[in-house]
């Protein structure tokens, strides 16, 4: 192969992986991952073939980092509009960050050439390893598990049904299986017996989906009506004492219209008051005579705040649970922090450096919380609703999310602050995981966003209602409870665990052949 002809196939790949998550670009919004999806992973195969591992992973890691950068150009509006950085930070910002996926598709195409060299490079090896490498992602340095590949088959209704089995794992293993046995089948490779077994898994993986999509759904243990506020608050001005009044005043409003609408469970977005319940008497005393007002339950996203020795404290971004009767009953704390958003790793080597992005809810970092947990909620009526309360970041992390679940949670309340991200295609790409995970785990999901995209979505994975960016609204609706969860939910990561040690094992048989050659 020339290189013209590698430099065409892996620019192609860029496009088409870019075009596999929502994109919003001025005013035009689509997305396109239910066909983009499945011809991402054939062109950077067919752009890598002929390499050896060392040539691979270079040709590999420039691409996923041009292809990641695009998808993260959101990151310029976080760090230029709203961090204050310089232009040039911006530009250089979305790189910086593609850096960490593209040293995973660097080891991809590594172990894909020398797979290929052992006899070993079938589509079910090419989606074992995929779903592997992104599998780290999702915990190695804390992970940045964005962009997966399987949330562009967020649209395959019979695709999605593997969701509560595998998790979005079960997604991406599919969208590989195929789109290498296309690649394999373009190329008339060996694989080629292989390559048609592979399709024909898809298949079936389609129909399985299909009829767990299908089977009747077990009857709802009882429903909540829950409204989300949107405040449409800009990240300009959140944190700015002048705008403090002006906040709570539309979010008390807000709580006031969804009462007015029979709203038993009222859900604010992360970090909407600006400011510490824990600190504030004025604030504690104003979240609790408005419960007391309007007879509802409230779950507030503000700023968690504990008083540490020697006059210090620690902050945390928090849900707090605020009764009917106006007792604040709980807090939970976010426990997966967003890396220099809310805290700057190696702080000793690198704060000298650099800030974090998140300023306003602590003047340093923010605290992790000691671990994800369902929450107990009074309702008015008297009953009591156990949910977890995802904050931001925590969606993207299968996992996590599912273990709230686990725990007894019925419903999956999912707070975030998506302002940072501008009029992009983050808040669209963010609505997608979060919907993954309510298909994944079976539990109706109530979503509040600051500036949106904020959602009702069900317990397939279906958005039954959104709102649109950046506008003051509230969502109102009669949300299903439901219990037990998911075989996801129960057993976790399972299919990338069993995907990476098949990998380990034919790289070891792999290298205990060539070694056998070699003597």
């Amino acid at each position: 192969m020339t290189r013209r002809h590698r430099v065409a196939w892996l620019a192609a790949f860029v496009v088409v992986f870019v075009l596999a998550f929502p994109q919003r670009f001025g005013d035009l919004s689509f997305d396109l991952g239910l066909g983009a999806g499945w011809f991402a992973p054939a062109l950077l195969i067919l752009g890598l073939r002929g390499l050896a591992p060392r040539a691979a992973a270079l040709w590999a890691f420039v691409s996923a980092l041009i292809g990641h950068a695009l998808v993260f150009q959101w990151i310029y509006v976080a760090t230029v509009h709203y961090g204050d950085a310089p232009v040039i930070v911006g530009v250089l910002a979305p790189f910086g960050l593609a850096l960490y996926p593209a040293v995973f598709f660097a080891v991809f195409g590594a172990a894909w050439s020398g797979f290929g060299a052992a006899g070993r490079a079938s589509p079910f090896v090419a989606a074992g390893l995929w779903v592997a490498l992104e599998w780290a992602r999702s915990f190695v340095l804390t992970g940045l598990p964005w962009a997966l590949l399987g949330y562009a088959q967020h649209q395959n209704v019979s695709l999605l049904g593997l969701a509560p089995w595998t998790g979005v794992w079960g997604l991406s293993f599919a969208t590989v299986l195929g789109s290498a046995a296309l690649a394999a089948l373009a190329i008339g490779a060996r694989h080629r017996r292989e390559s048609i077994a592979a399709l024909g898994v898809v298949a079936l993986l389609h129909v399985a989906g299909a009829l767990d999509r299908a089977r009747a759904e077990t009857a709802p243990i009882g429903s909540v009506r829950i409204a989300t506020l949107q405040g449409n608050i800009d990240q300009a001005v959140k944190w700015s004492p002048e705008w403090a009044e002006r906040t709570l005043a539309d979010y008390e409003a807000l709580t006031r219209s969804a009462a007015a609408q029979g709203a038993q469970l009222v859900l604010w977005p992360e970090t909407a008051v600006p400011g510490s319940p824990d600190w504030s008497e004025e604030i504690s005393d104003r979240l609790g005579a408005l419960a007391l007002e309007t007879n509802t339950t409230l779950v507030v996203g503000a700023v968690g705040a504990e008083r540490i020795a020697e006059g210090g404290a620690r902050y945390f971004d928090s849900a707090f649970v605020v009764a009917p009767d106006g007792r604040i009953v709980d807090r939970y704390d976010k426990t997966h922090l967003v890396p220099f958003g809310e805290y700057v790793p190696l702080r000793d080597l690198l704060g000298r450096f650099v800030s974090a992005i998140a300023r306003g809810v602590a003047t340093t970092d923010v605290s992790p919380g000691r671990a994800p947990r369902a929450l107990v909620i009074p309702l008015p009526s008297g009953a009591t609703l156990t949910a977890g309360v995802p904050i931001c970041y925590e969606l993207l992390f299968p996992n996590l999310v599912g273990r709230l679940v686990d725990e007894g949670g019925q419903v999956l309340l999912a707070i975030t602050n998506d302002a940072w991200y501008g009029r992009t295609g983050a808040p669209y790409q963010f609505l997608v995981m979060t919907a993954v995970r309510a298909a994944e785990n079976r539990v109706w999901t109530a979503r509040a966003a600051n500036t949106g995209v904020s959602a009702i979505i069900d317990d397939r994975g279906r958005v039954r209602m959104q709102t649109k960016l950046f506008e003051q609204t509230l969502l109102v609706a009669d949300v299903p409870l439901r219990t037990g969860g998911s075989f996801y939910a129960r057993h976790g990561d399972w299919l990338p665990i069993a995907a990476s040690l098949v990998i380990v094992a034919l790289a070891v048989a792999s290298r205990m052949q060539r070694g056998g050659v070699e003597q």
